[in-house]
C-alpha cells in the first residue's frame, strides 16, 4: 500500500510539473510573440492610444490662366487654439478674448470647458485679427499656420474655377474635377493623452507642415473672360432676362478661352448664394437651341448632296401644315434658296430640307455633331442634352427638330458642334486645363488638342461657312453681330421654352441665342451667347448678337488678330429690299411674337420709308410686323395708343406712285 501511494504521489507531481511546464512555455511563447514578433505594431498602437493627431489644412496648388495670372491661390493664415489645462483664469481669458474672436463669453467658455487640452477657437484668422490676439499674450492661447483658399479676382471665372469647403475639398468646377491633383499633403501636430484619454501636453509644437499640391494652368484668358462676363451681364440686364451663358473657344483646338454665366457669384463667399447661382449652367444645363440647329440640318443635307446652296424651296407664304401641326414663319416667304433659308431663318424651309434628308440621316448627323452625349470637357456635372432616338420621332418631330425644337443641348455642346463647321469638319474635344505643374514650376502633364472624328467634309464646311456669312450681312437675321473689318459667320436662334406646369410650349418664355465664328475665312474664335427669357425682345438677333459683336471685338484685340482688307463692314441699320420683310428669325409658333412689349405707345409711322421705320423700331427696341413695301400707309394700333397684349400690331406699306 505504501509503495502504491508513493507511486501515485510521483505521478501527481509529474502531472503538476508538466502542467506548470506547459503553462510556463505558453507564457514564454506569448511573451516572445508580443515583445519580439509584435513589438513594432504594439508600440504603434500604444503611441496611438496616448497620442492624438490634430490635422492641419493642406495647402492647395494654384489655379492660373493661360498667361500665368493667378485665379485661385492658397495663403497661409493663423488658426487660434487653446490649451485649457494651462489657462489659470478661464472666465477672465474668455472675457478678454471673446470680442477679438467675434463671439460671446459664454460660447467661448463652452469651448474651453471639459478635460481637453487642445481645442480650436477660430480657424484661418485674417492677419490683423490674429496680430491683435497675439498682442494680448494670453496664457494657454496659441496659433498654428493653416492654408486658406483665396480667389483674388472675385467673380471672374467663378463657375469654371469653382470653390472649396472648410476641409478644404473642392466642391465645384476645376477645384472639384482636379481635387486629387490640386490638394496637397496634410500637416499635423501631436498632443499627449493620459490613461483616461485626456490631453495633457504637446509632444511637439509642429511635427509636419502641410505640403502644397500641384498647380493648374487653364486654357482661359483672364482678359477675354472678364470682357465676356461684362458683355453677358449687359445683355441680360438690358433685355430684362432671367439669366445668360456665353462660351468662347478655339475651333481648331477645342481650348476654352472663356466660359461665363450670369448671374454669377463670389467664390470667396459662396455660402451666401443659392445652389442655382453656383451651378455652371454652360455645362450642366440644356436648352432647346432653336434656329441655330439649322446649321447642322443644312450641313447634313449638303454632305449627303441632297441640296445645293442655290436650290429653291417653296416656303408656303408663311404657313405650312404637317400632320396635325401648323408651322409658321415670322414673315411670309414664297420661294427661298437654301442659303436664304439660313439667312432669313425660315422654319418651313428647314422642315422641307429635313423631310428630304429623312429622320435616319438627320439623327445620325446630329449624333456625329455630338448631340445627345457629353462632350467630355474636364468640368464636373456635364449634361448630355436630350436627343431622342429616331425610333421615338413621331408625326411632326422630324420637322420641328430640323429647326431646333423638341431637342435640347448644352451651351458647350452647341459651341463645340459649330466649331466643327468652323475648323473644316472635325469635332474636337473641348478642354479647360492646359498644363499641370509641380510646386517648383516643373511641367508634370500637358493636355493636347484631341480630334474625335470627322463630321463633314472640308468642302461642305466651306460652303456652309459662306452661307452663314449671309446671316450677318444686309437683310440677314444676325446683322447686329457683324464686326467691322472681319467676315462673320453665324446663326441666330429663338426657341420657345417648355412650360413646367402645362408641359407644352410657353406663350411668352423664350431662349434667344447667337452662335458664330470669326474671321469666317480663317476662324480663330467660336462664340456663343445665350439669353434666357428676355423681355424686351425674344429674338437672338436683337438681344444676343450685339453681345457677340462686343465679345468678338475685345477677344480679337486681346489675341492681336488684325482686320482683313476684305472684311465686311457691319451695317448699323438694316434696310429691307422691296417686297422683302425685315429680318427676324422664325419661331415655331408663329407671328404673335412680332409684337412689342405690352404697354408701349404706338408711334406714328405713316409716310415713313421702311428704312426709317426700322430705325425707329431699333431706337425704341420694339418689333412690329411689317407688310408690303414702299411707304407706310396704314398701322394698327393707331398712333399714340397703348399696345395691349391681345392687339395685332402691324404696319402696311404701299409702293409710291
Amino acid at each position: 500500500m505504501r509503495d502504491e501511494r508513493e507511486k501515485w504521489a510521483r505521478v501527481r507531481i509529474v502531472m503538476v510539473g508538466t502542467l506548470f511546464g506547459l503553462l510556463f512555455l505558453s507564457v514564454t511563447s506569448r511573451a516572445f510573440y508580443l515583445q519580439i514578433l509584435q513589438h513594432e505594431e504594439l508600440v504603434r498602437k500604444a503611441e496611438k492610444q496616448h497620442q492624438r493627431l490634430v490635422q492641419l489644412t493642406p495647402a492647395r496648388g494654384a489655379i492660373m490662366d493661360r498667361n500665368g495670372t493667378p485665379l485661385a491661390v492658397s495663403v497661409n493664415m493663423d488658426s487660434c487654439f487653446a490649451e485649457p489645462r494651462h489657462i489659470q483664469d478661464m472666465e477672465g481669458t474668455a472675457a478678454v478674448l471673446a470680442p477679438f474672436l467675434g463671439t460671446s463669453q459664454q460660447e467661448l467658455l463652452r469651448k474651453l470647458s471639459g478635460n481637453r487640452n487642445f481645442v480650436w477657437l477660430e480657424r484661418r484668422l485674417p492677419p490683423e485679427q490674429a496680430s491683435r490676439i497675439k498682442n494680448l499674450r494670453l496664457r494657454g492661447i496659441g496659433f498654428l499656420p493653416e492654408s486658406k483658399r483665396f480667389y483674388p479676382n472675385l467673380e471672374v471665372a467663378a463657375h469654371v474655377i469653382g470653390f472649396t469647403g472648410v476641409d478644404p475639398a473642392g466642391l465645384e468646377g476645376v477645384e472639384l474635377k482636379y481635387d486629387p491633383v490640386i490638394l496637397g499633403n496634410t500637416g499635423y501636430v501631436i498632443t499627449e493623452r493620459d490613461a483616461l484619454g485626456r490631453d495633457i501636453a504637446f509632444k511637439n509644437a509642429m511635427v509636419k507642415n502641410s505640403e502644397p499640391g500641384k498647380n493648374i494652368i487653364l486654357t482661359l484668358d483672364k482678359n477675354i473672360q472678364y470682357n465676356v462676363e461684362q458683355e453677358l451681364a449687359k445683355a441680360v440686364t438690358a433685355s430684362g432676362a432671367k439669366s445668360g451663358m456665353a462660351v468662347v473657344m478655339e475651333p481648331d483646338t477645342g481650348r476654352i478661352l472663356a466660359m461665363a454665366n450670369y448671374p454669377t457669384f463670389n467664390p470667396n463667399a459662396y455660402f451666401r448664394y443659392s445652389q442655382s447661382q453656383l451651378r455652371n449652367r454652360a455645362v450642366s444645363d440644356s436648352f432647346e437651341p432653336g434656329s441655330t440647329f439649322k446649321i447642322f440640318l443644312v450641313a447634313a443635307a449638303l454632305e449627303e448632296k441632297l441640296v445645293k446652296p442655290g436650290d429653291v424651296f417653296n416656303c408656303e407664304n408663311g404657313s405650312y401644315t404637317i400632320a396635325d401641326r401648323t408651322i409658321h414663319d415670322t414673315h411670309s416667304y414664297a420661294r427661298l434658296s437654301v442659303a436664304d433659308i439660313l439667312k432669313y431663318s425660315s422654319n418651313i424651309g428647314a422642315a422641307k430640307i429635313g423631310a428630304r434628308l429623312g429622320d435616319e440621316r438627320l439623327y445620325q448627323y446630329l449624333r456625329n455633331f455630338g448631340f445627345g452625349e457629353r462632350t467630355g470637357i474636364d468640368l464636373p456635372g456635364e449634361s448630355p442634352g436630350n436627343l431622342r432616338n429616331k425610333r421615338r420621332w413621331y408625326g411632326v418631330d422630324l420637322a420641328t427638330i430640323s429647326f431646333g425644337q423638341g431637342v435640347s443641348a448644352s451651351a458647350i455642346q452647341l459651341a463645340d458642334a459649330v466649331s466643327a463647321v468652323a475648323n473644316g469638319g472635325m469635332l474636337m474635344k473641348p478642354y479647360i486645363v492646359e498644363r499641370i505643374l509641380d510646386d517648383s514650376g516643373r511641367e508634370v502633364q500637358r493636355f493636347e488638342p484631341q480630334a474625335l472624328h470627322r463630321v463633314i467634309s472640308e468642302d461642305t464646311a466651306r460652303k456652309l461657312s459662306r452661307m452663314l456669312e449671309g446671316v450677318t450681312t444686309s437683310g440677314g437675321t444676325g446683322t447686329n453681330a457683324a464686326v467691322d473689318g472681319f467676315r462673320v459667320a453665324g446663326k441666330t436662334g429663338t426657341a420657345q421654352k417648355v412650360d413646367p406646369v402645362t408641359h407644352g410650349y410657353s406663350a411668352t418664355k423664350r431662349t434667344a441665342s447667337f452662335v458664330g465664328f470669326i474671321p469666317a475665312d480663317k476662324p480663330k474664335l467660336t462664340i456663343l451667347v445665350v439669353v434666357d427669357e428676355p423681355k424686351t425682345s425674344p429674338y437672338g438677333g436683337v438681344v444676343a448678337a450685339p453681345a457677340f459683336r462686343s465679345i468678338a471685338l475685345n477677344a480679337l484685340g486681346s489675341l492681336k488678330i488684325a482686320p482683313s482688307r476684305e472684311g465686311a463692314k457691319g451695317p448699323k441699320v438694316i434696310e429691307a429690299s422691296a417686297g422683302q420683310p425685315p429680318p427676324q428669325e422664325a419661331l415655331a409658333e408663329g407671328a404673335s411674337l412680332d409684337m412689342p412689349a405690352e404697354g408701349e405707345i404706338m408711334p406714328n409711322f405713316r409716310g415713313m420709308s421702311m428704312r426709317r421705320v426700322l430705325q425707329v423700331m431699333e431706337k425704341q427696341n420694339i418689333n412690329i410686323r411689317l407688310l408690303g413695301s414702299g411707304r407706310a400707309t396704314e398701322q394698327n394700333p393707331p398712333p399714340g395708343q397703348k399696345i395691349r397684349g391681345t392687339d395685332e400690331v402691324w404696319i402696311k406699306f404701299t409702293p409710291s406712285a
